[in-house]
């Protein structure tokens, strides 16, 4: 496919999730730019049980594949949000064609016919933002899981009817125009501050500089921001320094939270020790994955959708007196190369086919990058992460101890649909 000098179309994904209830925070402002877009409202009935049940399966395969494929290239902490990628991948997805859309479909492992897809995805993206009423905040503030799509667009550029359809219907995104051929550094920092605003100030300039240019057409937006309390939260007064062995062996000293006897649901599955704290509500909770001393590798090597189900439904109710890290990481990731390992090769080179897009310009993937931020401490968890695809022309009970002093890997999952909303590991407080 001939590329285009004249075009560039930057797709933005952030999956923002925020309050489900009140709260004191003041509503975020709307996105900048005018807007048009589709007259079609978004759907709202629900997907079959089926299809929500193989698109989940579907995001979880991606999840663990990029894991595997970044953690193989990181030595330290990593962080991101599998879902917020799954959510951006799939909003560009109906604008490729022939062997474009494949490759979609092969990285994100699309298993259902596209139509149902989407309208899974839909019902995903839904149900997640239902969750946490009544339930509290890490600040005091209610609980927060929040999503919202939005595609930006340089005035006068054309896309194809059913593709501004799909996006909002499905995903619930419109149009808002803004001058990137005359202001492309002012486009950018708009769209970087309505960004940083839907994450609480958690991800920032999300857009480097350069990434608008006078020839960039178009910016496809998906927030993810998360704020919730644990149903039980961790006593101050228990938090001290004690050891947690590295990678190489070596052991340092870092601020370590305890429970005392703490109600969870665990197991121990082939030496891995596996625990599930909830959140307050009880709608999602971390999962803690954590290995004998030396086994990191083998567990990330070895973690599959298949072998997560086996950690999952061997849980089961414990008295434990758990010992964690306070922790907090921020990762910035380019996920190109991961992805074109993953199969989505051809949405990066000149044979790239987005005409279900855009009729005007061919068009193809330049870059996807990804930010992702979490806190963990004594009362909760705070996450948030954004992704951009950036598209160019061309009873007295018995009490378990459980010391996680060592590396481990960790997710936050919804129970009800089992969605992997972060994924990450800690191998340094």
């Amino acid at each position: 496919m001939l590329q285009s000098r004249s075009a560039a179309l930057v797709a933005a994904a952030l999956t923002l999730s925020t309050a489900c209830g009140g709260g004191s925070r003041p509503a975020p402002a709307p996105p900048p730019g005018d807007r048009i877009g589709s007259t079609q409202a978004r759907v709202t009935a629900s997907a079959p049980a089926a299809d929500l049940a193989a698109a989940v399966a579907s995001n979880g395969a991606l999840a663990l594949d990029l894991y595997r494929v970044l953690a193989a290239d990181a030595q330290e902490n990593l962080f991101f949000s599998p879902q917020s990628i799954a959510f951006a991948l799939s909003m560009t997805y109906p604008g490729a064609a022939g062997s474009t859309a494949a490759a979609f479909e092969q990285t994100l492992h699309v298993s259902i016919p596209e139509p149902q897809y989407h309208r899974a995805m839909n019902d995903l993206d839904r149900q997640l933002r239902s969750r946490g009423e009544g339930a509290s905040g890490t600040d005091g503030q209610p609980f927060r899981l929040r999503l919202v799509n939005q595609l930006f667009a340089r005035k006068g550029f054309g896309f194809e009817q059913p593709f501004l359809d799909t996006l909002a219907e499905e995903y619930g995104a419109d149009v808002r125009l803004l001058d990137f051929a005359s202001a492309p550094e002012p486009s950018r920092a708009a769209i970087n501050g309505w960004v940083e605003q839907e994450t609480e100030d958690r991800i920032r300039e999300l857009l480097p500089a350069g990434t608008i240019a006078t020839d960039t057409v178009a910016v496809l937006v998906n927030a993810i921001y998360f704020n919730a309390a644990w149903a039980k939260a961790f006593d101050p007064a228990l938090t001290r320094d004690r050891e947690f062995t590295l990678l190489d062996g070596s052991r340092i000293l870092v601020p370590t939270m305890a429970s005392g006897d703490m109600p969870a649901r665990a197991a121990q599955v082939a030496g891995v020790e596996v625990v599930e704290l909830p959140y307050d509500g009880g709608e999602l909770s971390m999962l803690l994955l954590v290995p004998p001393a030396g086994g990191l590798a083998t567990l990330e090597e070895q973690l599959t959708p298949a072998r997560l189900q086996e950690y999952v439904a061997a849980l089961h109710g414990e008295h434990l007196a758990l010992t964690l890290p306070r922790f907090e990481v921020r990762s910035s990731l380019g996920l190109k190369p991961p992805l074109a390992a993953l199969g989505l090769g051809v949405a990066f080179g000149e044979l790239a086919d987005f005409s279900r897009m855009s009729s005007e310009v061919d068009l193809l993937v330049s870059d996807v990058v990804h930010q992702a931020f979490v806190k963990v401490n004594e009362a909760g968890t705070e996450a948030a992460a954004a992704t951009a695809v950036i598209i160019g022309p061309t009873s007295a009970p018995i009490v378990r101890t459980v010391a996680i002093d060592r590396p481990f890997v960790f997710a936050i999952r919804d129970h009800a649909t089992g969605a992997l909303v972060f994924l990450g590991r800690v191998v340094r407080p």
